[in-house]
């Protein structure tokens, strides 16, 4: 997932495009995930998440090959949107949070945010590790040891993952701690529909760091080593984010978690408008990476906490491909707000505007949540 982002300015150096154009296979990667997220999820809850996850492994080492092969940067989006994102990571990340969920009950929300938090130790460790790849050897060699690397670590561990989570029988939706046919008071379609606004929204406004960071510094003449570090840093303060984010969503919830790290990150997006020196961009990038890093993982809790275990794996999987489906939209628009307007200032404001829409959402949902809540206590 990372290292599109890394090879962003190469890329367009090479292929002689615009920034928009460039933050293209980005793009394509995203709405990759977004498709295959709902199929490899429905292909978890079936056969299990090794399946899945063995497919990925495979598709993403032959994804770095045809990156590396790729004539034009039509060729290189379609190599990163069908076998980098698609078959590949959509394949692992969000089969792999649901699995995990279904294994806990009290510790939960600590072990979902473990599962997430592996996205972003990649994010910490490869970009610097690619960076240097690409400014010795060219980004095309790069990608095929990437693609050794995934394939020679990813194949055994997924053989590992042969047992499936335990599932409890079918209930009828009266009994005891089965999930209510109206979640939150809502249709199940609805509430899905809505974290799917929601996670839309949340990802459109962190797209623009996280996919421009390299970009940003080798505008303002710091290079792109110095923005691959940025991004790390962020990446790696979004690992004690989501680690801490998960003990607090044991506490609170969700809904509440969701509310607390969307109003978070909007105070990080606007971190980011007065900062132009490098000691300032490292420093609110180590911020929004602590404060945005439990937005995703709320998304499987609240799945988990209104759903039936039997659908976690697709119904995860098509709340991550909203939030991806923003990803991707977010880091077209803030390429394509940069080529109109010659600075991102513009896409900043832009994904502040989206949180804000992020963050009326979860305060809706938790506030009919408490109200539902209350309804079944006087009930019961």
């Amino acid at each position: 997932m990372w290292s599109v982002v890394v090879v962003l300015p190469a890329v367009q150096a090479e292929f002689g495009t615009a920034r928009a154009g460039a933050s293209l296979p980005y793009t394509m990667t995203m709405v990759g995930f977004v498709v295959g997220g709902v199929l490899m999820g429905r292909l978890a809850d079936r056969f299990g998440v090794m399946v899945p996850v063995l497919i990925g492994t495979v598709s993403m080492a032959l994804g770095g090959i045809a990156a590396a092969m790729a004539p034009s940067l039509m060729t290189f989006g379609l190599a990163y949107g069908v076998l980098m994102g698609c078959f590949g990571s959509a394949a692992v990340f969000g089969p792999l949070v649901a699995d995990t969920s279904l294994w806990f009950d009290k510790r939960r929300g600590i072990a979902v945010a473990l599962a997430a938090s592996g996205n972003y130790l990649a994010g910490a460790i490869w970009p610097p590790v690619l960076q240097w790849g690409v400014a010795n050897y060219g980004w095309r060699d790069t990608h095929v040891a990437l693609s050794a690397v995934a394939l020679v670590t990813m194949l055994p561990i997924a053989l590992t993952l042969r047992r499936r989570a335990p599932m409890p029988p079918p209930r009828p939706a009266a009994a005891k701690g089965a999930a209510p046919a109206m979640p939150l008071g809502l249709t199940p379609g609805t509430l899905q529909f809505v974290i799917g606004v929601a996670g839309v929204a949340c990802c459109v406004a962190m797209a623009m760091p996280q996919v421009h960071i390299v970009a940003l510094c080798v505008d303002l003449g710091y290079g792109a080593q110095r923005g691959a570090e940025m991004l790390s840093v962020m990446l790696a303060a979004g690992i004690i984010s989501r680690l801490s984010f998960g003990l607090v969503m044991d506490r609170i919830g969700g809904l509440a978690t969701l509310a607390l790290g969307s109003a978070l990150q909007g105070v990080a997006l606007l971190l980011f408008l007065p900062a132009d020196g490098m000691v300032a961009l490292y420093v609110v990038s180590a911020v929004f990476g602590l404060f945005q890093g439990g937005i995703v993982p709320s998304y499987a809790m609240i799945v988990r906490e209104n759903f039936p275990p039997e659908e976690a794996g697709t119904r995860v999987g098509i709340a991550f491909a909203a939030t991806l489906l923003g990803m991707a939209l977010g880091g077209w628009m803030a390429g394509a707000l940069f080529d109109a307007t010659g600075s991102y200032r513009a896409a900043m404001w832009n994904g502040i505007a989206w949180n804000l829409l992020n963050l009326s959402i979860a305060l809706w949902l938790l506030r009919r949540g408490i109200r539902w809540r209350r309804a079944r206590l006087a009930t019961a």
